[in-house]
């Protein structure tokens, strides 16, 4: 991991470093005049929380192996399994200080008896009890990205981004970043205190962002990370109907997109997605990564999207697709794809950004 934008151009459309013949991903910089990470990050939420059962000696040996392939952004929350997810990760972490960006959020809680209901909070007491007890949970110092995971509208954003840029300068934390907002929003944090990078949900399945927060984002030198770009596994044709396919405890079962008459819609529209891995000899979820990837050169700024895994064979599926280029009448043969998906991307969208943008 290295300071600042030097290199050369990669296919991620960005100032970064070429990736070596040992697999080794290129690099993009997180945020203006932060540190260059792999042009991939993972999200480790599945490997203690949401998508259910998973063998914690299977995700060790997946971070491990993510970090030989160049990855150097891990992204986790407080909310994922209360505090779990920081715990699990907290060795790994410690062992590799030197070599990973470490990303965790504060704002949501789940009940654990109400894996529906969220409680999202943006206050100054709270952001403060909240990264004292990542940092005990991660066993480390400072943060190196500290997120706002949900906005709270009853709390003025300028607000929230001030009670963080004090954690900033107290040591506590090093970069400070966003997930779910408006463009507005963005700007408005940004004016308080640079914001390194926004998390947003963005794939073939959901590209609401690009109309306002992508532009707003490359205009003040942040770095986009989307979440579920592998549609949360619909996009490999992993599973087709999670009500059916997945386990009583994944909670893709409660959402719209991934269950009855709106999963099999959706699955139809893989077909093109298919034909386009065919072509390259690819994978279904090599084709949409490489497409989220190639985001970056179609927008003109650092884009590292964040897929999630809990098997060392997936990491390496899914950073070879960032080597994968897709041609132009490629890109046209998926552009239809997100208009015609049938469901939202949560069963309550007040969650997210889209109401209020």
């Amino acid at each position: 991991m290295t300071n600042g934008t030097n290199g050369t151009n990669g296919t991620n459309g960005t100032s970064g470093s070429d990736g070596g013949t040992d697999g080794r991903i290129t690099t993009a910089p997180l945020g203006a005049g932060g540190p260059e990470v792999g042009v991939q990050g993972l999200g480790c939420m599945g490997m203690s929380f949401a998508y259910g059962p998973a063998d914690a000696d299977t995700s060790r040996a997946t971070l491990e192996r993510a970090l030989e392939l160049g990855v150097t952004l891990y992204d986790t929350a407080d909310s994922y399994g209360a505090g779990e997810n920081e715990r699990f990760l907290a060795p790994f972490f410690r062992a590799h200080r030197d070599e990973v960006v470490i990303a965790t959020k504060f704002a949501l809680s789940i009940p654990p008896d109400e894996p529906t209901r969220r409680i999202v909070r943006n206050d100054a007491p709270y952001i403060r009890q909240c990264v004292e007890a990542s940092l005990e949970r991660l066993g480390v110092d400072v943060i190196d990205l500290y997120y706002m995971h949900r906005r709270d509208v009853n709390v003025p954003i300028e607000e929230t981004v001030g009670v963080m840029a004090g954690l900033v300068r107290e040591g506590k934390v090093k970069q400070l970043g966003l997930s779910e907002v408006t463009a507005g929003e963005l700007r408005d944090a940004h004016a308080v205190h640079p914001i390194a990078a926004v998390q947003s949900e963005w794939s073939l399945f959901s590209r609401d962002i690009e109309a306002n927060v992508v532009p707003a984002a490359r205009d003040l030198g942040v770095t986009l990370v989307p979440y579920s770009p592998l549609g949360r596994g619909f996009l490999t044709g992993s599973f087709t109907d999670a009500g059916q396919d997945l386990t009583p405890d994944d909670f893709r079962r409660l959402m719209p997109r991934f269950t009855g008459e709106n999963a099999a819609a959706n699955a139809a529209l893989l077909a093109p997605v298919r034909a386009v891995a065919d072509a390259h000899g690819a994978t279904p979820g090599q084709i949409a990564l490489a497409w989220v990837q190639q985001r970056a050169a179609v927008h003109g700024l650092p884009v590292v999207p964040i897929p999630g895994t809990r098997r060392p064979v997936r990491v390496e599926e899914n950073t070879a697709a960032t080597r994968i280029t897709l041609t132009d009448a490629e890109l046209a043969r998926l552009e239809p794809i997100a208009a015609e998906v049938a469901g939202t991307r949560y069963a309550d969208m007040a969650f997210t950004s889209a109401g209020r943008e």
